[in-house]
Formats: C-alpha cells, structure tokens, sequence
C-alpha cells in the first residue's frame, strides 16, 4: 500500500509567537509537515524557491517586502499556492488582504482573537481543513487570456442578475466588474464566500477599480441598477417577492450562500433574472443557477480554463444550470448583452416583482 505524501507547508509571519502557534496548531493534522517558516517578504520568496511547498500560509504587515509583495515574487518566481492569515483588526491588513489576492492568493482568513484554548484549537482545524483542500488545487501562474468570442445569451432580458464566487472569486469579480459601465442598467448582486471580517475591505477595494456603486445592502432597500451589492458579514442576500433586498444570518455552509440568492432571484423576478457562478470549490450556486433557468432566465457559468478552481462551474454544468463554460474575459459582455435594454423597472411584467 503506497504511503500519502504529507502536505508540505510554509509558514510565513514576522511574529515569533504566532509562527510556533501556527507550526503547532497546523501539525496536529496528520497530513500536514511544516517545512520552514520564514520572518519576512524577502526570505519568504527565498523559501518558497528553495522548497517548493505544497501551500504557504502567508501573514501581510512584514518587514522589508510586504505580503503583497511577496505573493507577486513567488508567483513569477515559484508559483505557489498561497493563504492569506491576516488580522482582520488591522485595516491596513484587510486591504493589503484583497492586494494579496489579486497578486496570486487563493483564500483569505483571519488570525485567531481567541484564548480560549478550545476556540484556538477548533480555529486551528478550520486552518488545517483549508490548507488540504488547497493541497488539491491545481497551482497556476497567472497569464493573460485571450477574450474570445462570447456565445449570444438565451432567454428573456433580464432585470436583474447575481454573480456567486468562491476560491479566486475576487480577483475575477474586479476583472468583471472593472470593464462593465456606469449605465449598467440593472442591479447586481454578490456572494463571494468570505471570511467575516474582510466584506468591508473586499467592498473598498473593488470600489477602487470599477465605475459602479458598491455597497452592502440594507435590509428592505429597493435595489437601484447600476449598483453592486454584497450582503453583510455573516448573512444572505436575497430579494423579496417585491423586490427589495433581504438579509438573514447565514444558516451554515458556504457563506454568503449563492443558491439562496440565486434561487430568490429565480422567485422574485422569472423570466427576468440572470446569473453565473464563477470559479471556486464545492457545489454552491448550481441550484440557484438552476432554479434561474427553470424559470426561463439568463444563466452563464465560468470555464475551466480561466477559472482558478472549477468546481463551483462544473457542478452548474453537471446539474444542466446552464450550456456550456464561457471565459472570465467575456463574462462582462454577457452581463451586459443580457441586461441590455431591459432597465430595471420593479413591475412584474415578464416575471418581475410587483412593488
């Protein structure tokens, strides 16, 4: 019987302290070896070049060459599959979070503000269930892609439309969201699966590179198009049988949930909805996609070639939410053509909701 190789890990963080904790909190996991640890940017770079680990855990507010920094070198130098732990406290940190991955980090998650000793260790083993599953990720340097042509949308114009992301979802969504217009002329709704905490910082920063509003929604708010809209940490964003946005706590899994949106989208507005689920791990957004297509609207799901980790776009396939993976470059055309004449008008004709 052949013997699985451990998952051999960085560590990188400037503190003393937090690099032992990490080390011993992340070996409690049987697959998992820590193969060296490093105290700033420039001997992280130096690390991971010499090593060639499986996953870096990577801090943000180092010495020298910051984590941003580092993440570009490694990933032209050595790719890597890099995780983000940051403190989410530190603003600084949250945003340098969001540069961190759109330099090549697959996942953000925030340092412990625990002491407890049972907290600290059940943290420890979310850590180590995120550095495996990121063991499987194929590692990718990341290349421009050239746009191909995008096939025309099927089904009504759309009124609104909802956008679900995981693993490498931010750095797609700013792709996205950074080449669509002011004159978008429906709403947008989000669920990027997000550690809570870092909403805040993901919405400054996309603000930063897109010409549309990006706000968090308020609860009972009449969605205005040409706007972006993200739930609150912790909850759902859904849209009423009226139309107006909706937030509940999160009731477990993927967080946000895109197939709540999704299949709200699907309730509320029919014929009148759109979608697409973007890359990331495990199966949300399939359902809700589906229920968008069952009811006759607009579905598109990214393909495999352009997307960071495919298995949120294959389980839409699988479950036949959508034709076929269409390229990250050409989502922003399609959200486009799809809503295209269509102003968001909060009637019901065609499927949409009544005021």
């Amino acid at each position: 019987m052949s013997v699985q190789r451990p998952i051999r890990v960085l560590v990188v963080d400037d503190s003393p302290t937090m690099a032992n904790m990490l080390t011993a909190l992340l070996t409690e996991e049987p697959r998992i070896e820590v193969v060296g640890r490093a105290g700033d940017g420039n001997r992280a770079v130096q690390l991971a070049r010499l090593l060639r680990p499986d996953v870096i855990t990577m801090d943000l507010l180092l010495p020298g060459l910051d984590g941003p920094g580092a993440i570009a070198a490694i990933m032209s130098q050595s790719p890597a599959r890099i995780l983000v732990v940051s403190a989410v406290a530190e603003q600084r940190g949250v945003d340098l979070g969001f540069q961190a991955m759109s330099a090549g980090a697959l996942e953000l998650i925030g340092k412990p503000n625990v002491t407890n000793a049972e907290e600290l260790r059940r943290w420890g083993k979310e850590l180590a269930h995120s550095v495996c599953l990121m063991a499987e990720v194929p590692v990718i340097s990341r290349r421009p892609r050239a746009a191909t042509a995008p096939p025309p949308p099927t089904g009504a114009r759309v009124d609104i439309f909802g956008v679900v992301a995981s693993t490498g979802g931010p750095p797609a969504l700013a792709d996205v969201l950074s080449k669509l217009p002011r004159s978008l002329p429906v709403p947008l709704l989000i669920a990027q699966h997000i550690t809570v905490g870092f909403t805040q910082g993901m919405v400054r920063w996309l603000s930063q590179v897109t010409p549309l509003p990006v706000a968090i929604a308020k609860d009972g708010e009449r969605l205005e198009p040409g706007r972006v809209y993200f739930p609150l940490d912790g909850h759902d964003l859904l849209v009423d049988a009226a139309g107006l946005a909706r937030l509940q706590p999160s009731r477990g899994g993927p967080c946000p949930s895109g197939d709540v949106m999704l299949t709200s989208l699907a309730a509320a507005f029919g014929r009148r909805s759109g979608g697409v689920v973007l890359t990331g791990m495990g199966e949300d957004g399939a359902r809700g996609l589906l229920a968008i297509r069952r009811a006759g609207g607009v579905t598109f799901s990214q393909d495999e070639a352009s997307s960071v980790v495919f298995g949120m776009p294959r389980a839409a396939l699988d479950v036949k939410a959508t034709d076929q993976g269409v390229p990250l470059a050409s989502m922003p055309e399609l959200i486009l053509q799809s809503c295209t004449f269509a102003p968001f008008r909060g009637g019901r004709p065609e499927g949409g909701p009544t005021r």
